[in-house]
């Protein structure tokens, strides 16, 4: 305890961090309060706050912090600004004038940056007039509906511009990711009623009474923690740097290592797969009277039927194998290498050694994805052993791996703050580590 007070002290000597964390703070409020503001022409009293709750529709008013089924000014939140930069993304894959952007170093993060805000401006049209048409009740409109519509798709997408732009603010004047922040903001925002609504489904008189409570929250932590052991985990190669020794010209050397990282995708085929699982559903409901429809809806219409969660299961794992040969390049790592005057023990530079790194990473991409999927259909089994649905989301899937992936992230900026200036980190002993490696570490 003495040591915890002691670093919290030291955090708040350094003034740089102190005016980042203050910043960070400042800007999540200003986010926190904006979620509660009620698009104008909507009577807030007649909105169904219950009518976004379950399915994808529950998932998006997470990460937007309750925004969406409040019908705020930030109901989109900074969703289409990922849906644009996930599509930019994929753009650098098959189109050449993106990947030459790629390779221009600032000038050419400025144009895809530039590129990704109008998209982002295209898709939030586009969501926002989907919103308006099948979330807010037509009672509790109380201007004329083309008015309300026009002036409802300006403010939803200049609040999600100006999502974006509190996310920067962060990112440059504060601490950490501030579009990851945001979202993580929004997630716990709603953890608090999820876990007074489960506390008092459990300790009424017909819940089970504190025990199966107890053992629900030790579940949670044991979630947690395997979470983290995903996000961190790592696998070392050894690395043999030449370094000529001027002054009798020998040859010595210095053995370094590079982690990989045994999750490189993060949650990408989480929401690439959920994305996917949606589409049979879609297709269904335009035809609900039909037998496909019929067994679609109680089959991959339900998330907690075992069919869904099977083929869920799968398309995480494919997809983080996709996402990984996309992000992750051996043949380029191989002749930086190369070039640096490194190479692999026992492996000879060049092709071979692209062909080792690639192996690595292929036999330790497998047990990070079966961990991925077992991680994103926890909720599911969660709610089968009665779990409320809300609280549910806690024991897994995006939520919580977005969760934890940012509160490492933060924690690993600040030690490296605390670190910088000679103070102890956050940890007794190791380093925090989070979802990117800081480089490769000295033995």
């Amino acid at each position: 305890m003495k040591r915890f007070i002691s670093t919290l002290t030291n955090i708040f000597k350094i003034e740089d961090l102190r005016v980042r964390i203050l910043n960070t703070l400042l800007l999540l409020l200003i986010y926190r309060v904006g979620s509660f503001i009620v698009l104008p022409g909507v009577d807030p009293s007649l909105i169904n706050l219950k009518k976004s709750q379950d399915g994808i529709l529950g998932l998006l008013n997470m990460f937007a912090g309750g925004s969406f089924s409040r019908a705020s000014v930030f109901a989109l939140g900074v969703m289409p600004y990922i849906s644009a930069s996930i599509v930019v993304q994929l753009f650098g894959i098959v189109i050449p004038y993106f990947q030459r952007l790629q390779k221009e170093g600032e000038s050419g993060r400025k144009k895809v940056n530039q590129i990704t805000r109008y998209l982002t401006i295209i898709i939030t049209a586009g969501q926002a007039i989907g919103y308006i048409k099948t979330q807010v009740p037509q009672e509790a409109i109380m201007i004329s509906q083309g008015l309300f519509t026009i002036s409802s798709i300006f403010v939803l997408t200049t609040g999600t511009m100006f999502v974006m732009w509190l996310g920067e603010r962060i990112t440059d004047k504060g601490l950490g990711n501030g579009t990851s922040l945001i979202i993580m903001v929004g997630i716990i925002a709603q953890l608090p009623l999820a876990f007074v609504a489960e506390a008092g489904s459990r300790l009424s008189v017909n819940g089970g009474g504190l025990i199966p409570f107890i053992i629900e929250l030790g579940a949670l932590a044991f979630v947690v923690i395997f979470t983290i052991l995903l996000v961190q985990g790592t696998r070392k190669i050894p690395v043999q740097y030449a370094k000529r020794i001027v002054g009798n010209k020998q040859y010595g050397g210095v053995r370094q290592y590079i982690p990989l990282k045994v999750n490189s995708a993060g949650v990408m085929p989480i929401i690439f797969a959920q994305a996917i699982m949606f589409i049979p559903g879609t297709l269904a409901s335009f035809m609900p009277e039909s037998g496909f429809a019929q067994t679609v809806g109680s089959n991959l219409g339900n998330p907690n039927s075992v069919s869904y969660n099977m083929l869920f299961a799968f398309m995480i794992i494919a997809f983080t194998y996709f996402y990984t040969a996309i992000t992750v390049n051996p043949n380029q790592m191989a002749d930086d290498m190369k070039r640096n005057g490194g190479f692999i023990p026992g492996i000879k530079p060049g092709k071979k050694t692209s062909d080792f790194i690639d192996s690595v990473i292929s036999r330790i991409t497998l047990p990070g994805s079966v961990f991925l999927a077992i991680v994103a259909i926890l909720p599911s089994i969660a709610v089968i052993m009665g779990i409320n649905t809300q609280f549910a989301h806690f024991y897994g899937g995006t939520s919580l791996l977005i969760m934890v992936g940012v509160v490492l992230d933060t924690l690993q900026q600040i030690e490296s703050h605390l670190l910088m200036r000679h103070y102890d980190g956050l940890m007794k002993t190791g380093r925090i580590k989070g979802r990117t490696p800081a480089g490769a570490a000295a033995m």
